[in-house]
């Protein structure tokens, strides 16, 4: 073979050779230095959430656990976004708590489960994620606020030592009703424990303090990680030491040691027998696709760096990752905002943290559950509480107040709703304000009427803009109803791109009526159109 030959094929090799080493270099260094931190960070967070919405779920513990695996394993591997975190979802509690018990069992409903995920395949074969880009920016953040404003409401009782509290069965109006804040205002009288508030205020002034410009040495140890540690000797201190703040078993996190020792699988048998499982399937897919789009669409408004989730390959993930959990018997999974955020404020970069959270979910389940059963609940509410406030800080009411109503309204409106009564309808009714500000708009602003005077006659110009629709015709009827008698009126419609029928409709039917009237009708750029009357 000539050396020539020799030289072109192992130069580009040896060029693909750096390349490689280079881009492994800066993931390495992305990893450590970011992405092992906020991985750290969001294993703390998730670990109780998985167990907790496996319990209101009605589902096995292992099943929240497994989901979160998964969702880091498997579907951040699959992913296009860099921030999101999926895992087991409180917004479907109900769903799949109904969804076990109207099934017959569990067994039954992972096959429902298995659906979903083959339905969210679908949507992302269609196309569908697109939904996601019509949701305006102000009903976002009004649901990033609202999760921020639950976050701390559902971690105080646990912060303050509260046994066994109820953190996602129950709405966040009902905390304020009159038999639920009597109750639980006497359940934090009997059992508040000294110990849990000690470790809150201490993890709350780590958080704080570790944000400071002065602390920045310290941040070699991750915050969260640093506030765990802290609860942990606390809490060895208050149960070898001082036995007045002891903190009793239900006030830590609780892993049994043989975790999966009880894993159910899908019961086939009855796939093509029970058509509920096909209804739930698709209500389950189609719920956790929404509310998936509406998580990355927010996660990405807390990316520093920009990026924008591709959300037909999202739906993608999810439907593997769902189809997975229904195989293996875990509870089915969505994109989570609290993950998510809670990833961004740890300061990730790519999405190995989301991977790094599940491998740590992995490890800490099979290798230490023992020192998991050590960390005080209060260590892992405070961090929550500090991703709430990050979540709806005061800025951020101010600054959609400054933007004017059109911005505001639908912000508080989707933060008030959404704690009355849950998610969806809480951005759905956002939505829908969202939508009467733009029809309102429109109404205003497709067409303007100016009035001058010549040679003794009124004259009025109706100016039509871009784009006219039906949406105008009650104005238009209205405006056209003023003209005065012995006038004379022009409606230009020169500078539209699109004048609905509606309009030319009525435009048509006004000529006759003007000429009863006495009014002098010029029209510029629109043509008549025969208006016949349909019986």
């Amino acid at each position: 073979m000539d050396i020539r030959c020799l030289f072109f094929i192992f130069v580009p090799t040896l060029n693909s050779l750096f390349t490689v080493k280079r881009t492994i270099r800066f993931y390495r260094l992305m990893w450590t230095r970011h992405d092992l931190p906020a991985g750290l960070t969001v294993f703390l967070v998730a670990l109780p959430l998985c167990l907790g919405i496996a319990n209101a779920s009605g589902a096995p513990v292992y099943a929240g656990l497994l989901s979160g695996i998964i969702g880091g394993l498997i579907v951040s591997f699959l992913s296009g976004s860099h921030l999101s975190v999926s895992g087991p979802a409180a917004g479907l509690t109900t769903i799949v708590a109904g969804s076990i018990i109207s099934l017959g069992g569990y067994s039954v409903f992972l096959l429902a489960v298995v659906v979903a995920g083959v339905f969210q395949l679908l949507l992302s074969v269609l196309k569908a994620g697109k939904i996601s880009n019509y949701f305006p920016s102000s009903v976002i953040k009004g649901m990033l606020a609202a999760i921020g404003i639950m976050l701390i409401s559902k971690q105080i009782p646990m912060a303050l030592g509260l046994d066994k509290p109820d953190f996602w069965n129950s709405g966040f109006s009902q905390l304020f009703t009159s038999t639920e804040f009597s109750s639980n205002f006497k359940n934090l009288n009997q059992h508040i424990t000294r110990g849990a508030l000690i470790i809150t205020v201490v993890s709350l002034a780590i958080l704080i303090i570790w944000q400071q410009p002065f602390a920045k040495k310290l941040r070699v140890i991750p915050a969260p990680l640093a506030v765990v540690i802290t609860g942990i000797l606390l809490h060895l201190l208050f149960t070898h030491g001082m036995p007045g703040f002891f903190l009793r078993p239900t006030q830590s996190v609780l892993v049994p040691s043989n975790v999966f020792a009880e894993i159910r699988f899908p019961d086939f048998s009855q796939l093509f027998s029970n058509v509920e499982i096909w209804k739930a399937g698709l209500l389950i897919g189609g719920l956790a696709s929404l509310e998936t789009l509406l998580c990355v669409e927010a996660v990405d408004k807390l990316d520093r760096h920009n990026r924008i989730t591709p959300v037909n390959r999202e739906l993608m993930a999810q439907g593997v990752g769902n189809i997975a959990c229904g195989l293996l018997g875990a509870i089915p999974m969505t994109a989570v905002v609290v993950r998510g955020a809670a990833n961004a404020d740890a300061g990730a970069r790519t999405k190995l943290s989301s991977f790094t959270h599940g491998a740590f979910l992995l490890l800490a389940v099979m290798l230490i559950p023992f020192l998991l059963n050590m960390i005080p609940l209060a260590s892992l509410a405070a961090i929550l509480i500090m991703t709430g406030y990050n979540l709806a800080k005061p800025k951020l009411f101010r600054n959609l107040w400054s933007l004017g109503l059109k911005q505001f309204l639908p912000f508080i409106i989707t933060i008030v709703v959404i704690l009355s009564t849950d998610l969806l309808i809480g951005v759905s009714i956002g939505l829908l304000i969202s939508i009467y500000f733009i029809v309102q708009s429109n109404f205003r602003d497709e067409f303007r009427i100016t009035r001058s005077k010549h040679l003794d006659l009124e004259t009025y110009v109706i100016k039509l803009n871009s784009n006219v629709t039906f949406l105008n015709k009650v104005k238009l009827r209205d405006s056209l109803d003023k003209i005065p008698e012995y006038s004379v009126l022009y409606i230009d419609g020169t500078d539209c791109t699109y004048i609905d029928y509606d309009i030319l409709e009525i435009i048509s039917e006004y000529s006759s009526k003007a000429h009863d009237r006495h009014i002098e009708l010029h029209l510029k750029g629109i043509e008549k159109v025969s208006v016949t009357a349909v019986h």
